[in-house]
């Protein structure tokens, strides 16, 4: 695989830099940062003001979108550029329910009615989606979800609870898994797609807080809520068929290359300031083997990431190699967080790194770092955990 940019490609590379400088507001830098330093949560609108922004801009927000449907329709090199000089910017990343994750299906299995409807306000940021998938008992094995979706008439009636739905605190719609034929032969077929305004009654939304007593997950109830039956996404009952292609996207998209190279970065700035034994960390040589390690592991999962875009614009999609990318990209994502604990050793704990007056005492690089150690425990199990993942490598790809 040739790996040098081409002019055009140069060209595209400096346009993104030259667009993200313009562009993106150092207040909003300057907020984001502050807030994720001192642990707090992100508002809906430091969320999506740079979607807004990128979404003005010839389809910015929605890089692998197709142009008939408003997107950028980047190539893969394309893409690639442009998810790298993001993350050297450190700009707030786009939140992927709606671009990642519904969009596509919506463009792929949906009518023109729905595409009408939907697509604009995902594109433009102005509609916040979230995630209705996950349920008590239902996780890893999705296809045992209870939640139900009983036709009367023109409505279906949804009762149930989702669980772990990230930002639903902020949504004005959620895409949920549902079950429309409790007596399938197999559980998969009786599952269908639907999209629910979460404005619609019976439809509450609970916050679950983390252990850092954050709130970005919620449990999801609905409660005799009333659904038109033109929300529905395709056909009845072949829900399963459009949650795999969702969570194919999804799986490719958790991978995070470009941000776990810039945390990387990061850490080897930290190492420089960090002593160990009277010498910079970063020369200390198990340090430096630990980092070299995880580079190696990050730049063969670039690769993968590389072959996986191109089959993706050659309109095959994502296939079993979102599976690996998902694997790989959590346990690095796990690795660098565990490497930035280790280099600020007794600042690492935000208790010990505080004074009796709550004022921090520690580097500010060493500022909650232990909430993103934390909260990166569970990138090994949401998308579909990892032991499910090398399930689906093994009979896919290995054929066992």
């Amino acid at each position: 695989m040739d790996t040098a940019f081409s002019n055009e490609d140069l060209k595209f590379q400096s346009e993104i830099r030259d667009f993200i400088k313009t562009n993106y507001p150092q207040e909003l830098r300057d907020s984001i940062n502050s807030k994720r330093k001192l642990g707090k949560e992100l508002s809906r609108e430091d969320l999506t003001a740079w979607h807004k922004i990128l979404g003005k801009h010839n389809g910015w927000s929605a890089p692998s979108w197709p142009k008939q449907y408003g997107g950028a329709e980047f190539t893969p090199t394309q893409k690639y550029i442009f998810e790298q000089e993001c993350a050297k910017a450190e700009c707030q990343y786009i939140m992927p329910f709606g671009i990642n994750m519904v969009g596509p299906v919506i463009y792929t299995f949906g009518n023109e009615e729905q595409k009408a409807q939907h697509l604009p306000g995902i594109l433009s940021g102005e509609v916040f989606w979230c995630q209705g998938y996950s349920e008590p008992g239902s996780g890893s094995d999705l296809a045992s979800l209870k939640t139900s979706a009983v036709k009367e008439g023109d409505h279906y009636i949804v009762n149930g609870q989702k669980t772990w739905t990230t930002m639903a605190q902020y949504a004005d719609w959620i895409f949920c898994l549902v079950r429309t034929n409790p007596d399938a032969e197999k559980p998969q077929q009786g599952i269908s797609f639907l999209l629910i305004d979460m404005k619609t009654p019976g439809v509450t939304v609970r916050p679950i807080k983390l252990m850092d007593g954050s709130h970005e997950v919620n449990e999801t109830w609905f409660d005799n809520v009333k659904v038109p039956v033109e929300n529905l996404i395709g056909q009845e009952n072949m829900g399963w068929t459009y949650a795999k292609f969702l969570l194919a996207h999804e799986r490719s998209g958790i991978a995070g290359v470009a941000r776990s190279k810039k945390a990387i970065e990061r850490i080897k700035q930290i190492a420089s300031s960090e002593m160990s034994y009277g010498e910079p960390l970063i020369q200390d040589p198990a340090f430096k083997a630990k980092i070299a390690a995880a580079e190696l592991e990050l730049s063969a999962l670039e690769y993968t990431e590389l072959r996986t875009l191109a089959k993706d614009s050659a309109g095959k999609g994502p296939g079993p190699e979102s599976s690996l990318l998902k694997i790989k990209g959590t346990d690095i994502q796990q690795t660098v967080t565990e490497l930035a604990m280790e280099a600020v050793g007794y600042y690492a704990n935000p208790h010990l790194g505080t004074t009796l007056s709550n004022e921090y005492v520690g580097p500010d690089y060493a500022t909650n770092l232990s909430g993103t150690y934390f909260n990166f425990r569970k990138a090994s199990i949401y998308g579909g955990s990892n032991e499910i993942q090398r399930n689906i490598i093994a009979k896919m790809v290995l054929g066992l």
